[in-house]
């Protein structure tokens, strides 16, 4: 039996336990989760939603409290140093950086260290959605990206600019591709919270890119709002992907013991 089957099978005896592959049972399942997420973005939209420029504790606070919302989503749907929640924990981590990304970036002085905290957290976030499948197309695909917007970003780049924007490209285009990676159409094989990750992976990708082109090459009309929409769906998408990691985690060690 193959290994795309056996992973069937799998998901057929615990059909009834996940919710994954229902977008009404999911939406049922999380949404009272959410609440606090979709007020402290709407709270953001409605006192900062037309200016990014403010330089506030209070703007700083506003800011990262949507990303603190789902850090507490996360731990609310399990969390312990078992190997079951190793992809919870990874996810974890990545919201917990890109919180201090989000709080570095208010201040235009760190912005070379708010790009490094987003870094980790697009490694955290590679590393949880893992290297199998590996599909070395899509992986091309995310790299031939990668490179055609670095070439467009690099007249502008300065000094070690240069090398910082190179790695956190190379970063962020290979948690794509791994995010994608995990979306099996055929088989039977994708689920929902699998789905929202890819979603959320690339919207990540947009939101960046903006901020790059704005910030590099040319002023973006309504960036702002482009940005923070884009970004806060990007890690509400990835947050609702540890839903039913735990099983995956679990047919993943029953299919290395087999």
């Amino acid at each position: 039996m193959s290994v795309e089957a056996h992973i069937l099978a799998f998901r057929q005896i615990v059909q009834g336990y996940s919710i994954s592959k229902s977008p009404l049972l999911l939406v049922k399942s999380v949404g009272p989760y959410l609440v606090p997420f979709f007020k402290t973005v709407a709270i953001f939209f409605v006192l900062f939603g037309d200016d990014s420029r403010d330089e506030s504790i209070f703007y700083c606070i506003v800011k990262c409290l949507p990303v603190i919302s789902l850090i507490v989503f996360v731990l609310l749907h399990g969390m312990n140093l078992t190997e079951y929640y190793r992809y919870s924990r990874r996810i974890l981590i990545g919201l917990i950086f890109s919180c201090f990304g989000d709080a570095f970036l208010v201040w235009p002085d760190y912005f070379e260290v708010g790009i490094l905290m987003f870094a980790i957290a697009q490694f955290s976030y590679a590393r949880a959605f893992g290297w199998r499948p590996m599909k070395i197309l899509h992986g091309l695909a995310f790299a031939a990206v990668g490179a055609l917007v670095y070439m467009f970003l690099a007249p502008a780049l300065e000094g070690i600019m240069l090398y910082i924007v190179a790695a956190y490209i190379t970063l962020i285009c290979t948690m794509a591709w791994r995010a994608v990676a995990r979306v099996e159409f055929y088989n039977d094989l994708w689920t929902w919270t699998k789905l929202c990750g890819c979603i959320g992976s690339i919207a990540f990708v947009i939101s960046d890119l903006t901020i790059a082109i704005n910030k590099f090459r040319c002023p973006v009309p309504f960036q702002h709002q482009i940005v923070m929409l884009t970004y806060y769906a990007a890690q509400m998408g990835i947050s609702l992907s540890v839903v039913d990691s735990p099983i995956d985690e679990l047919l993943e060690k029953t299919l290395k013991a087999s």
